[in-house]
């Protein structure tokens, strides 16, 4: 199937897709789900770390606070 024939259907045209039309799809709502997931869980593991840093950068002012008097 041609990319200008998938860019052409909608859903609301009254029309059934075909097998190949619903298959294209949903092949690519499952990309694109699978990328955000992946660009969601990136974002979070480096919030994760910057955060892991800060409570580092604090705890080390704290002991050093501490343990200098």
């Amino acid at each position: 199937m041609s990319e200008k024939e998938m860019n052409s259907y909608r859903f609301s045209s009254g029309q059934e897709p075909t097998d190949e039309m619903l298959s294209q799809l949903m092949k690519e709502v499952a990309q694109e789900a699978r990328e955000e997931s992946q660009r969601v869980t990136n974002a979070y593991f480096e919030q994760m770390h910057h955060n892991i840093a800060v409570k580092r950068q604090i705890w080390s002012e704290l002991i050093k606070e501490v343990t200098n008097g």
